[in-house]
């Protein structure tokens, strides 16, 4: 499809910004569920920690959206917080800028092809899709940390 033609809308960039949300309020939940003195020490088989997975997903969602509205790439930088406080406050500052960018977004650059950070080469919705799919797959691995911990994890369908 070329960037100008009209695509065929199955969801808005605001229903979009609005389900994303939704899924990081869940994870912001699981955040906090975790006991400040596991976050960033506790994992299953080797895998990363749930910090630092909180890290990864801090360091990918702003830059992207700001990849996608400028097409510059700045190099991919996790956040370097290291304790369940810094967390949350830069996930919540990081939902605010989501809201004040993800509308900047020119609606061509959702279909126009890009690569990100040197790596991914996709469409700006399939980046953005990859950054949504990502959280949900390492929000899933902090429920299993939780559940290891022996806790419940907030349930994954309220997104509220």
């Amino acid at each position: 499809m070329s960037t100008t033609e009209a695509p065929t809308l199955v969801i808005s960039p605001s229903q979009f910004l609005a389900h994303w949300q939704a899924h990081r309020r869940l994870t912001r939940r699981a955040i906090v569920a975790f006991p400040d003195d596991q976050l960033f020490t506790f994992s299953v088989s080797g895998m990363r920690t749930f910090g630092a997975l909180a890290n990864e997903m801090l360091g990918m969602a702003v830059s992207t959206v700001n990849g996608v509205i400028t097409n510059k790439w700045d190099s991919y930088v996790p956040s370097a917080a290291t304790t369940k406080d810094e967390v949350l406050t830069q996930w919540d500052e990081s939902t605010r800028q989501l809201d004040i960018l993800f509308p900047q977004i020119p609606a061509a650059r959702f279909q126009e092809t890009m690569t990100a950070f040197g790596q991914w080469t996709m469409p700006g919705y399939d980046l953005l899709l990859y950054i949504v799919d990502n959280e949900i797959h390492h929000r899933g691995q902090g429920y299993v940390y939780l559940r290891a911990l022996g806790i419940e994890p907030p349930p994954f369908y309220d997104r509220s």
